[in-house]
């Protein structure tokens, strides 16, 4: 019977090990550990806080092996299932997954950073993420320099000899600038730091920053790969030495660490990520040629436009498509008249829901200035491009018409403010 069992263990192992060369769709269906004994199709759900160990010596062993399962603040099954699939779409050695994506940013720089070190950040990210880098780590003697998106020359201008980081996001919160990571990366690797660049717009259905240069890909798994705005997660994708050897000892220390129960919704959640990336990237580009159209939109920023300054560069990065977020400006003579029309264009719309989050597959509204981006000083908002007739759209799988219909019911009586 023992005989029996242990074949069928080899079985299940060798089904596990999937052929090189597979396509990120099908990355995103079938990796993870093999199946279990009952040998279940979709991947088992582990509710389990510990492991029990057959005796004191393997226990020994296990607590002294980080790749062993014994308490789940530090190992699960269904967590590292997500994380092999996360590192198998991104095209990196490995990846370790967090709480959010802004325990995924906190993990990076409590690995990476020391007081004393210089990071080069974006100033179009989101509002969090400059919290976390200009006030949280300030406290701890780190010093950020907050740099144009897409001036290269900004960001070699900034370089210090104690640069460690250059932190990106490509597509940016709220106004989808892009960077040419590429680029970057030949910059940051020159002065011997390290490139990471926020890939939560795009996921690796579209682009996969490792191919282009970056080091280390971060994620807020609560948005696209989740997809229908259930749980929150995040994660770091990158190579063994940083995600294994640096990373994972923080987590198990600090303990960011994801639930089983989330990893396991964004692991069905990835299965169909790529058939909802290109759904919702056609019907945010069709939604962004009928705002450009109105009079009362000054401008629309969406990476699938030609309008859009680094158009060229996003068709070439995300594999043809410009992601689900827009965003528009409304024409207003002044900033309280812009912050009027935008209220009363987010307060007419009946299908779409007013929220702060993406990536659903609910269509979602939101005014960056005093959400996303609320905490930041004025100052701060005016370097980020984000103004008070600023709107954000995240493109859901609702009819592009009911989406565009919902909209005019704002835009049509902006006159009548």
């Amino acid at each position: 019977m023992s005989n029996a069992v242990s074949k069928d263990a080899a079985r299940r192992l060798a089904r596990a090990q999937l052929p090189d060369g597979l396509r990120p769709e099908t990355l995103a269906v079938r990796t993870a550990l093999a199946p279990s004994q009952h040998g279940e199709n979709s991947e088992a759900l582990f509710l389990t806080s510990a492991y029990v160990q057959p005796d004191a010596e393997t226990s020994a062993q296990r607590f002294a092996a980080s790749e062993d399962f014994t308490y789940s603040r530090t190992s699960n099954p269904t967590v590292r299932s997500l994380e092999m699939r996360l590192a198998a779409m991104e095209g990196t050695e490995a990846a370790i997954a967090t709480s959010t994506g802004m325990s995924a940013i906190l993990l990076l720089c409590m690995g990476l950073l020391k007081a004393g070190d210089h990071v080069i950040c974006s100033r179009s990210v989101f509002g969090s993420t400059i919290n976390l880098f200009a006030k949280e780590f300030g406290k701890f003697g780190v010093e950020t320099s907050f740099v144009s998106q897409t001036d290269l020359q900004d960001w070699q201008s900034a370089v210090r000899p104690n640069t460690c980081i250059f932190f990106a996001e490509t597509p940016t919160n709220p106004l989808t600038e892009i960077c040419d990571i590429r680029a970057l990366a030949d910059i940051a690797h020159a002065c011997g730091a390290l490139l990471v660049v926020d890939n939560t717009y795009s996921t690796p259905a579209l682009q996969q920053p490792a191919k282009l240069g970056a080091d280390l890909i971060m994620h807020s798994a609560t948005k696209y790969m989740d997809g229908q705005g259930r749980v929150m997660a995040g994660a770091l994708c990158g190579p063994n030495h940083l995600i294994k050897d640096i990373f994972a000892p923080v987590l198990r220390t600090v303990g960011m660490t994801l639930a089983p129960f989330n990893a396991w919704v964004v692991l069905k959640g990835l299965e169909t990520l790529s058939l909802r990336m290109r759904a919702q990237s056609e019907q945010a580009l069709a939604v962004a040629r009928w705002l450009e159209a109105r009079p009362e939109v000054a401008r629309v920023y969406c990476p699938s436009l030609p309008s859009h300054p680094q158009h060229e560069l996003a068709m070439r990065q995300q594999s043809g498509q410009g992601g689900a977020v827009l965003s528009f400006e409304l024409r207003a003579a002044t900033p309280e008249a812009a912050r009027a029309a935008a209220f009363h264009l987010i307060d007419s719309t009946r299908v779409l829901s007013i929220a702060t989050n993406l990536g659903d597959t609910k269509s979602i509204i939101t005014h960056p200035a005093t959400t996303s981006h609320g905490r930041l000083s004025e100052a701060q908002r005016q370097a980020a491009g984000i103004s008070q007739g600023l709107i954000r759209l995240a493109v859901g799988l609702e009819h592009v018409d009911d989406i565009t219909d919902d909209l005019l019911r704002g835009l049509s009586t902006l006159t009548a403010l």
